[in-house]
């Protein structure tokens, strides 16, 4: 049996968040003020849901003819990250809806555990032929609501 490597991992330091990844800060990530650039916050965020798809590998994510597009995003920052630091980011589905999907995301340093951002960001399946919205299929709920449980919203 193949192992699959991930850069993310299943976690209990942070319930209801049940999977992370780690992020260091590069040099590019920051501004001149040498803090990371709010903009940056978004990569660590997407690459932590990355993982968290393909810890998931048997939900089709991406499937023929749809993709999941952003809709809506909201960032608060809570404290300024710096170059070298390690970012550990939470995430997690919170809510599954017909035809979209909201994500919960939050950033901490390591090893201090300091908050620097939390976000929501909900994302809809798109057939990408017709570019109209449909529902999200059965076994993504299946699988997703395996892993989040009770956590996991309607």
């Amino acid at each position: 049996m193949e192992e699959t490597l991930e850069l993310g991992r299943v976690t209990g330091r942070r319930p209801p968040f049940k999977y992370s990844a780690l992020a260091r800060v590069w040099f590019s990530d920051t501004d001149a003020q040498g803090i990371v650039y709010y903009g940056r916050y978004l990569p660590y965020f997407d690459n932590a849901r990355t993982e968290y798809h393909r810890h998931l590998g048997a939900a089709p994510f991406t499937q023929a003819g749809g993709d999941l597009v952003m809709r809506a995003l909201s960032v608060e920052y809570h404290a300024p990250a710096r170059f070298d630091d390690l970012i550990e980011a939470f995430v997690r589905v919170k809510r599954i809806g017909r035809t979209s999907m909201t994500y919960e995301c939050a950033a901490y340093r390591l090893p201090d555990d300091v908050l620097m951002v939390t976000a929501e960001l909900t994302v809809v399946l798109v057939d990408l032929a017709a570019r109209q919205p449909m529902p999200i299929p059965d076994d993504i709920r299946e699988t997703v609501g395996g892993f989040e449980g009770a956590d996991l919203g309607e």
